[in-house]
């Protein structure tokens, strides 16, 4: 007998569950519309080659993807970010859309990868991106979203940011070969969360001397003031553009008044080559939860390199843990009962309209369909904490008088069958 089971890295999720799902959704959605984010939606099908085209094939990336064909032997493969569908789009739309253009997209995406909590093979992603803007100033801007789309989620964040130039310039101050820094960046990455023997070790293991790695030990603890006094006459410019994104953004921030939830860290890297600016990565600030619940950054040529056109196009984009906010916000009780249960005795197509009428004043009504005795209706109304119910019989049509019962308070209000609006302010109340 076949197994019936969910694919390992694939779930199921129950009504309490998706309930805070859709919280969280909503919450981002409400953020993303006062910002003026644009919805788009991108196919989750995509040509193999257009996934993997700016990637060695050792990747692990590539190496994630899932990969099929159709029956027209088109090797196909199922989206693994949001990201290369978005430059896609661009390429696709770009003389339909206005540039700047600032979208949202909250779909699936699909990594073969290996399974641990925060981190699922079928997972929805929740991508914010701006494409036509340099500068700091947009960047600013997707770092006061956050803010504001996590109070709005009552989660307390720090989000700690750097500049990839500025990691790119140290190390060349550094004295390493520039072969060499995709590398080490790498390993700075990982600088607080391994101690200074398996940092040394990492380093001396691609060939890094002494001397340098003495070097990046002290200047990757610098504050940004200590960075902005040690090389403000530094000769090498990747190092002096770090540092001019870094103290613009700084600026900005200030003035949006969200530096209690902002930290410099010059470590902080994103993993991703294709940065090319200033990145970011949202933290629970309490510690419930020890990985980034978001990221994102400044990545000025992927779209300009995929299209290929002659024209420049800088963006930006920012994206929220889904899987990692739920975590944090599984227990939370939502506020999605029903208002109110109307229990029909032998008229059930009265009752039927009379829900619809509810339900046309923004009312959640549910009508009992399965013959309950009166007792176990209530019963079943306080297990799924319904606030009012109706009961519904040939006497209350006949006199057009109705009992609206009050479950928490043990009462009842009388009012006419037909005086809606009232019924409902009374609902709501």
């Amino acid at each position: 007998m076949q197994k019936i089971q969910n694919v390992k890295g694939c779930f199921d999720y129950l009504p309490e569950e998706q309930k805070v799902r859709n919280y969280i959704n909503n919450k981002l959605i409400e953020t993303f519309r006062e910002f003026n984010y644009l919805p788009i939606e991108t196919p989750i099908l995509c040509y193999y080659d257009m996934l993997v085209d700016k990637y060695d094939e050792n990747n692990d990336i590539v190496k994630e993807i899932y990969r099929l064909s159709d029956q027209g032997n088109r090797e196909l493969g199922l989206r693994y970010d949001l990201t290369v569908p978005f430059a896609k789009f661009i390429a696709i739309n770009k003389n339909k859309i206005n540039i700047p253009f600032k979208r949202y997209e909250i779909a699936k995406v699909f990594r073969d990868g290996p399974v641990k909590v925060g981190r699922d093979r079928e997972f929805i992603q929740c991508d914010c991106d701006v494409v036509g803007l340099s500068g700091q100033m947009i960047e600013a801007e997707c770092l006061n979203l956050y803010v504001n789309a996590f109070n709005k989620l009552d989660i307390d964040i720090i989000i700690k940011y750097n500049s990839r130039n500025l990691m790119q310039g140290l190390i060349l101050d550094a004295n390493i070969e520039e072969d060499k820094i995709s590398q080490v960046i790498t390993i700075i990455d990982k600088l607080d969360k391994v101690s200074n023997e398996e940092f040394i070790e990492m380093l001396e293991n691609i060939n890094i001397n002494k001397e340098s790695i003495n070097k990046l030990l002290k200047s990757f603890k610098f504050s940004l003031d200590e960075l902005n006094n040690k090389y403000k006459d530094s000769n090498i410019e990747v190092l002096k553009e770090g540092l001019k994104e870094l103290n613009e953004l700084n600026k900005y921030l200030e003035t949006l008044e969200i530096t209690n939830y902002t930290k410099f860290s010059p470590t902080l890297a994103r993993g991703q080559d294709y940065y090319t600016g200033n990145v970011f990565e949202v933290f629970e600030a309490n510690g419930k939860l020890k990985g980034a619940i978001g990221g994102g950054g400044r990545y000025d040529k992927i779209i300009t390199n995929f299209i290929d056109d002659g024209n420049i196009y800088p963006a930006v984009g920012i994206s929220f843990g889904l899987t990692s906010i739920y975590e944090l916000l599984k227990d939370r009780l939502i506020d999605d009962n029903i208002d109110l249960y109307i229990i029909p005795m032998g008229c059930e197509p009265q009752a039927l309209n009379l829900a619809n009428k509810f339900r046309q004043n923004n009312i959640k009504t549910e009508v009992e369909m399965n013959n309950r005795k009166v007792k176990k209706c209530f019963e079943w109304a306080n297990k799924n904490n319904i606030s009012y119910v109706i009961v519904l019989g040939e006497n209350e049509i006949n006199s057009k008088i109705i009992k609206l019962k009050d479950m928490n308070k043990g009462i009842e209000a009388e009012f006419n069958i037909e005086d809606i609006d009232n019924i409902s302010k009374k609902i709501k109340e």
